[in-house]
């Protein structure tokens, strides 16, 4: 696998637009990051903009996957902004590129943020997962485990709701 990881990197006018290109292609690809299919860059900028912006002034952190020079795989490490719950953080926006799937980047991303993550000391980390995509199964197989669910709470269409199903995995401190 060629897939090399950067955690904060520089977020210059073309790494925006290159994140914003992917958001586009995972979610018109049927991926579950904050849209339903189809979308345009315009209506991914405004909310893309505001999430990188958390990352260039703080406290959450980006972590890149590039294929060669080519960006394939993001996530956001979210801080919790709360001082109780500096202990852990929520994976957001965790995308790898359609034309990648099956190739294990989505599981080297998350191990790679799991590995950061036990870095920085953290207790245990969060994800979200729209119900109905089986993405729940992909998450169990990397450890982590269903705390919860928000009923209906994800209205994809006036006839489509979906659950938000919330995971967690723990990351104890090694004996």
């Amino acid at each position: 696998m060629d897939l090399r990881f950067v955690l904060d990197p520089d977020l210059t006018p073309e790494l925006r637009e290159q994140i914003v290109a992917l958001w586009v292609d995972v979610t018109n690809a049927g991926g579950a990051v904050g849209f339903v299919a189809p979308v345009t860059a315009d209506e991914v900028r405004p909310l893309a903009t505001s999430t990188l912006d958390a990352v260039a002034d703080g406290p959450d952190r980006l972590l890149a996957g590039y294929e060669g020079e080519r960006l394939v795989a993001v996530l956001v490490i979210a801080d919790n902004r709360f001082h109780l719950k500096t202990h852990w953080r929520v994976l957001k926006r965790v995308m790898v590129h359609p034309d990648t799937q099956g190739r294990g980047y989505g599981a080297a991303l998350m191990r790679e943020a799991e590995r950061i993550a036990r870095r920085l000391g953290l207790a245990a980390l969060h994800v979200t997962v729209r119900d109905g995509l089986g993405l729940d199964r992909f998450y169990k197989r990397l450890g982590y485990r269903e705390i919860g669910r928000l009923p209906a709470a994800l209205r994809l269409s006036p006839t489509d709701a979906r659950d938000e199903i919330l995971m967690w995995l723990d990351l104890p401190t090694p004996t």
